[in-house]
């Protein structure tokens, strides 16, 4: 597949994450009477990677994050000149869907985004979790939730089943690790959202691009070894 389309497939299915999941927190999720809360935030982020993945995982294999192509190229599943344009893409994705999305919560009287959905830790955690926490929150993660992807898309896993498990296991991540980060695990879903955030959001940006990224490289180091059929 050209590169060219597998870009424009990646710069869709990340739109359609951040659309999907943002989009649920800060649209549905607090809604008075029919708000979705914590688990239905969860499931919609879910929901956009199962669905993308059967949509575009045949095209670009639908990272849609770039922790993910990075544990991909250290697991030895993608190639590394390929990196650089795929974490493009994402990040245009994620920034073109928060536009949209801003567009669209601001289009009333009063409006106020409050943290639009954004990744924080301190103040801005939803539970007040420090730094610390924070950071070994999105590393763990990041970690498991790369080990899912491979696992998932191994070739001795069973066939069909990846998009499921892989939807399953980020929804999974939200569950747990919303009250402390607001779940990042993608570098490109939080620097969408902080762009249109301002100046707090985007100071505590770095945590949400290095931490995950290591923990994804560590994933897919440990999977290399983990799924090697030498004994």
């Amino acid at each position: 597949m050209p590169l060219s389309k597998r870009l424009a497939a990646e710069f869709i299915g990340t739109f359609w994450l951040v659309l999907g999941g943002c989009g649920s927190a800060v649209l549905a999720a607090a809604f008075p009477n029919v708000g979705i809360g914590l688990t239905g935030v969860s499931f919609a982020f879910g929901l956009t990677v199962l669905t993308m993945a059967y949509g575009i995982g045949h095209i670009s294999g639908c990272h849609l994050n770039p922790a993910v192509s990075v544990g991909l190229v250290a697991g030895g599943r993608f190639p590394a000149r390929d990196l650089l344009p795929y974490i493009v893409a994402q990040v245009l994705g994620a920034i073109a869907a928060a536009a949209f999305l801003y567009v669209i919560a601001t289009g009333k009287a009063g409006a106020d985004i409050g943290n639009f959905a954004s990744n924080g830790y301190d103040d801005r955690s939803p539970g007040k979790y420090g730094l610390g926490a924070a950071a070994l929150t999105e590393l763990v993660m990041t970690f498991m939730f790369l080990l899912i992807i491979l696992g998932a898309t191994d070739g001795r896993a069973p066939a069909g089943f990846a998009g499921l498990a892989i939807g399953l296991g980020l929804t999974l991540i939200h569950l747990i690790s919303i009250p402390v980060t607001n779940t990042s695990v993608n570098p490109a879903r939080s620097t969408g959202q902080a762009l249109f955030v301002g100046a707090a959001a985007i100071k505590q940006l770095w945590l949400f691009w290095f931490v995950p990224i290591v923990g994804a490289g560590l994933a897919g180091y440990f999977y290399r070894w983990l799924g090697e059929s030498k004994s």
